[in-house]
């Protein structure tokens, strides 16, 4: 393991790496977006600070839950909804663009991926997606636009589908709810292919997600890991960079040439 926290001397390093990458992947966390003003999740002051989650199982046995999960994620996006892809994010769609990149798999809800330009086919959202909601009984999207509209007309109370009376919930992964089978599939298959596994943002302490790293050690892939913090899987990375994302991919980028 290389560990520079000269970030300088260490994008020299991550060239080299990426110059000779061509079926990398990404590994996204919470980490790439705080830059935008989205707190992560576990830091002081992170969203599990303010509000204890709301397991699976409580969101289907109640009205009185699935209203309050309505209440966070508006209150959230009062906050957060202007938020905009970071330097992290806009770097990662250029080396997808330049095909160094394979694909990118992400435990963000933010959509903040797509806004930077990066095509539903090349990305493996592991935990869902907040940006809009689907109906758990027959599976028809909602906008949440619709689903605001309805949750205020009825005082704050959570809108049931008017096709067929299920719950109506964010398209989010919840603690307890199944991880997506799909996504999940597809995940393994880009880190079995992978040259190159770079990690970004990640605490890289929530499985199963938190395995394809490991698992792209083993099958004979660089492991680079990019993160504020120390993670449990910084003594088996063959670069550990511990710094933040946005000065990474800047000096970065003088290494490669200008973000276009």
């Amino acid at each position: 393991m290389i560990q520079n926290d000269d970030i300088k001397a260490a994008a020299v390093e991550l060239a080299d790496i990426v110059g000779g990458m061509r079926n990398g992947v990404a590994f996204t966390g919470a980490g790439l977006s705080t830059e935008s003003g989205i707190p992560d999740f576990r830091s002081p002051g992170g969203l599990w600070t303010r509000n204890r989650p709301i397991d699976f199982d409580a969101f289907l046995r109640s009205h009185e839950m699935r209203s309050e999960a309505w209440r966070r994620r508006f209150e959230m996006e009062a906050a957060f909804g202007g938020a905009r892809p970071t330097r992290g994010h806009r770097a990662l769609a250029r080396l997808l663009q330049e095909g160094r990149l394979a694909g990118i798999v992400t435990q963000n809800i933010d959509g903040l991926h797509q806004a930077s330009g990066v095509p539903d086919d090349r990305l493996v959202e592991l935990h869902g997606n907040s940006t809009y909601a689907t109906c758990l009984g027959c599976d028809t999207r909602f906008e949440l636009d619709w689903v605001r509209e309805r949750f205020q007309a009825a005082g704050g109370t959570a809108p049931d589908c008017p096709h067929c009376d299920g719950p109506i919930k964010t398209a989010t992964i919840s603690f307890g709810q199944p991880m997506p089978g799909l996504a999940m599939a597809r995940a393994r298959e880009l880190t079995r292919a992978c040259d190159v596994f770079l990690a970004i943002g990640s605490s890289l302490v929530v499985y199963p997600a938190a395995g394809f790293p490991v698992a792209a050690k083993r099958g004979g892939a660089t492991l680079v890991i990019i993160n504020r913090e120390a993670t449990e899987l910084d003594d088996i990375a063959d670069l550990v960079i511990h710094a933040e994302i946005g000065d990474v991919f800047d000096a970065l980028a003088e290494q490669l040439g200008p973000l276009p």
